[in-house]
């Protein structure tokens, strides 16, 4: 089967199985790709995200698992690293390791001090140059939320769609109107650019209102089955169906993410609902997030048997 290349489908931001020690669980980890990259609607996983624990996790690490992964499935699906990164040549190290270590694409973070101080528009601009430049492999831009001071506006990430190996946009407006403003501009000003939505929180009213290309999520590591074919559905204009199976996946989005946006307890939440559904030995996450405490363990057990994928 040839390998899909097609930055118009669902990516999910994997979850990281560990050891007792904190070592990365490499035969946990290449069955999870495998079970991922089997599904149709598949066709990219994404290393190295917030869902990866990206920000807890060594330089080395980080390219561990990209190297297990591109190993695994690299030849059936897109790999995706997150770089995060607070300088520009920090990036650009980091993306050509990635690259190196069989990544066929960078999901690119903005640095944090964007969202602690602000950010001049040149600045982001000159930083995906910079950053695309060093590279071959291709670049999705990560959005941050309408309410913080990182947000790219519709205005900027044209600016930056003009960068040829700029392939998508990993939209998180997180605020609605604006959400569905800029998504019409961008289909005028960046045709070529793939728009996936990475709203777990309230995925199928974003993937129906949005007219999004794909959705890049770490939900899809989670339940790829029932969010698969939810896309499936929107993608055919069976919205009845995509309805349907959204009240097999809503309660699985409030168990995991309650009301807001994700964070690093609602991915020990999700990697949860993974060791109980047999996927992972283990719900262990990298310090400093904390084992999840019973009553919410109860409530993914709930939510996993109302969605019947217990």
């Amino acid at each position: 089967m040839p390998k899909k290349t097609s930055w118009k489908t669902i990516f999910p931001a994997m979850c990281i199985p560990l050891n007792d020690d904190y070592t990365i669980n490499e035969p946990e980890l290449r069955k999870y790709a495998s079970w991922l990259a089997s599904f149709d609607e598949i066709g990219g996983v994404v290393t190295n995200g917030h869902t990866g624990e990206i920000t807890s996790l060594s330089m080395e690490q980080r390219l561990q698992v990209t190297r297990i992964v591109a190993d695994e499935v690299g030849d059936k699906v897109l790999v995706i690293s997150g770089v995060c990164a607070e300088g520009t040549l920090t990036a650009i190290a980091e993306a050509k390791a990635q690259q190196a270590a069989g990544a066929d694409g960078i999901l690119l973070m903005p640095p944090h001090i964007w969202l602690r101080f602000g950010m001049n528009r040149d600045s982001v601009v000159n930083h995906f140059r910079k950053v695309a430049e060093a590279i071959d492999i291709g670049i999705i831009i990560h959005q941050y939320p309408f309410s913080t001071k990182a947000f790219y506006d519709a205005e900027l990430v044209t600016e930056l769609a003009k960068i040829p190996n700029v392939k998508a946009l990993k939209i998180g407006t997180r605020q609605e109107a604006v959400y569905e403003r800029d998504i019409r501009i961008l289909r005028k000003t960046s045709p070529d650019l793939s728009i996936i939505t990475c709203h777990d929180e309230y995925l199928v009213t974003s993937m129906i209102g949005g007219h999004v290309d794909g959705a890049l999520i770490g939900f899809a590591g989670c339940i790829p089955e029932l969010i698969t074919e939810a896309w499936k559905a929107i993608k055919a204009g069976d919205y009845a169906r995509a309805l349907e199976l959204d009240k097999y996946i809503a309660p699985m989005s409030e168990a995991i993410y309650g009301v807001g946006q994700p964070s690093g307890e609602a991915h020990a939440r999700m990697k949860e609902a993974l060791y109980q559904r047999g996927i992972f030995s283990s719900p262990l996450m990298m310090e400093p997030v904390l084992p999840i405490k019973q009553r919410e363990k109860d409530q993914v057990t709930a939510a996993l048997k109302e969605a019947k994928l217990l």
